[in-house]
């Protein structure tokens, strides 16, 4: 099959304004409630998102992280912020997130500014972790050029050799950001591309409004 051939339609579902709840953050947890359950028995992350951010020169730029927390305070995830995208926010604190659900033909966004987490919280959800996970946030410089695979693996013998009885603490370029929502979108598969898209916008007050936007 070409590619310009594949296609299908949508027709597991409706969003209408009058069955939404009036705070975004509710509409999601119902919607994220719904992900959790719909793929029983299958691999899913449905905590997986699309994080886009813009360099110094306003190049967009995007890539997969796990959403680990959100409540009114906005969605949080985890990462070393000397990273591209640590570097990326510490330029531009803003960013969207994209949540896509297949199996339910649905699809979130959700635009905001984006600051740090406190402290507590980062060490909190680190010393959470799995060991080799904690290890691992050690042992990689993220988005650093490495001449190969064995630099990798050799950092980490040596940190298991070091911590092998010892207690990992959070390294301070590791930690969390939260992006706090002024705009969520949330998408609904519909049959002849006629989709359902509500979108959510938060006023100066904090209040927020929704309408109904075109396909």
């Amino acid at each position: 099959m070409s590619i310009d051939a594949m296609r299908r339609d949508f027709d597991m579902g409706s969003l209408r304004k009058r069955d939404a709840n009036a705070d975004p953050i509710e509409q999601f947890r119902k919607w994220f409630d719904e992900a959790l359950t719909a793929n029983k028995g299958e691999w899913f992350e449905p905590n997986a998102m699309t994080l886009a951010t813009v360099d110094p020169s306003g190049m967009p730029d995007a890539r997969i992280v796990l959403m680990k927390s959100f409540d009114q305070r906005g969605f949080v995830f985890y990462t070393n912020y000397r990273s591209t995208k640590g570097q990326q926010l510490e330029e531009h604190p803003y960013a969207t997130l994209v949540f896509y659900w297949p199996a339910l033909e649905r699809q979130v966004k959700i635009l905001g500014g984006v600051s740090k987490v406190s402290e507590e919280q980062s060490d909190e959800y680190f010393l959470s972790r799995p060991k080799g996970s904690q290890l691992g946030a050690m042992a990689s410089e993220q988005s650093k050029p490495i001449a190969n695979r064995k630099v990798l693996e050799s950092e980490l013998e040596t940190l298991e050799d070091l911590f092998a009885d010892r207690e990992i603490e959070r390294p301070e370029e590791w930690g969390g950001y939260c992006v706090k929502p002024v705009k969520i979108e949330f998408w609904q598969g519909r049959t002849n591309r006629l989709h359902d898209r509500l979108l959510y916008s938060q006023d100066e007050q904090g209040a927020w409004s929704i309408q109904r936007i075109s396909p």
